[in-house]
């Protein structure tokens, strides 16, 4: 997808965020949604600011889906409007000034956006609940996570499960990965089962051949590292999922960049590691061959720069012996003769 321009007409160099949405739209919402409204909200201008999915979403660690889920709600609910061009790709977003209209309007305006953001109705929620299947899912969820499930709890699962069409043998595996990952975070849990059903993941076999690629790849970069017979850490794990997954490095690059951290640092620094590769990102580097090229060009400029650097060679001493004899002056030819004779 192409880029699109974002306006908003308020002045100055402040972000500025409605009252009207902090008291009526903002509790109601889907905090992913919030925080791509804020992010948006900070780079809307009134001249123009160009944004593309795959830049909002590195930068707010989240999928193009839950961008475009965003979207949708957010203009359902009155606060945005899109525009589109004429094969449906977004061009434009528009923040809609909110005036202080009485409460129950904002309330049905996020309740008619909420079913595209997983804040099912009382009534569906009831009505999943009330499926032996469903009512598994939950029991098993609380034995994973170790605690009684939240309503809010309760109503993540239920939409990756009717919505998201998350299968029950698929939920189970969810949870008991994101468990075993080390993280019982509602959060954590709806954000890999909307990138298993992006990835086009339905059933636990393919979810597991996911998660195992992604296991020995772990393994492999901290082998590349010296580190062994212990499992990565979870910031261990956000630099290799931002290594692997944004910078879209292959395997063959991220050892490299590992092979030099520990040659410059003396030990596994994921921060040396990342810093190397982030440069080598920016540069476009998709092959060794590109690294190897970058190395030459950086030889060269080095050479280049120490050359004009070094000091000038003198000019070498005169090897003719007269010219170095410390000569001296004589007044005339008598005191000459004097001195050789010896008078």
């Amino acid at each position: 997808m192409g880029q699109f321009e974002v306006y908003t007409p308020f002045p100055g160099d402040y972000t500025f965020i409605s009252n009207v949405f902090l008291d009526f739209y903002m509790p109601s919402a889907n905090g992913e949604f919030v925080k791509i409204y804020l992010y948006l909200l900070r780079h809307a201008s009134q001249t123009k600011t160009l944004l593309d999915f795959t830049s909002v979403a590195d930068a707010l660690n989240c999928t193009e889906a839950d961008i475009q889920r965003a979207l949708r709600y957010w203009e359902k609910a009155g606060v945005l409007d899109l525009a589109k061009d004429s094969r449906g790709n977004l061009t434009g977003i528009v923040f809609v000034p909110l005036k202080a209209a009485a409460p129950q309007m904002q309330e049905a305006a996020v309740s008619a956006a909420s079913s595209d953001s997983g804040n099912l109705s009382l009534d569906k929620i009831q009505e999943l609940k009330n499926k032996d299947e469903v009512r598994q899912i939950l029991f098993i969820a609380e034995q994973y996570l170790g605690k009684t499930l939240s309503p809010t709890d309760m109503e993540t699962l239920l939409y990756l499960y009717d919505e998201v069409h998350l299968c029950a043998d698929l939920m189970e595996y969810l949870l008991e990965y994101c468990v075993s990952k080390g993280s019982t975070s509602m959060a954590y849990i709806k954000k890999v089962g909307l990138a298993w059903a992006e990835q086009g993941i339905t059933t636990v076999n393919q979810a597991k051949e996911e998660t195992n690629l992604y296991n020995r790849n772990y393994f492999t970069i901290l082998r590349a590292f010296g580190i062994k017979n212990r499992n990565p850490l979870d910031k261990e794990i956000q630099y290799m999922n931002l290594w692997l997954n944004q910078y879209g490095f292959t395997l063959e690059i991220i050892s490299e960049a590992c092979s030099r951290t520990v040659l410059a640092t003396g030990k596994a620094s994921f921060s040396y590691a990342d810093s190397i590769l982030e440069s080598w990102f920016k540069q476009g580097v998709h092959h060794l061959s590109d690294i190897d090229s970058l190395d030459l060009n950086f030889q060269q400029k080095k050479s280049a720069k120490a050359k004009a650097a070094a000091p000038k060679p003198k000019a070498p001493a005169s090897k003719n012996r007269f010219n170095n004899f410390q000569q001296r002056n004589y007044n005339n030819m008598a005191e000459l003769e004097t001195q050789l004779l010896g008078k």
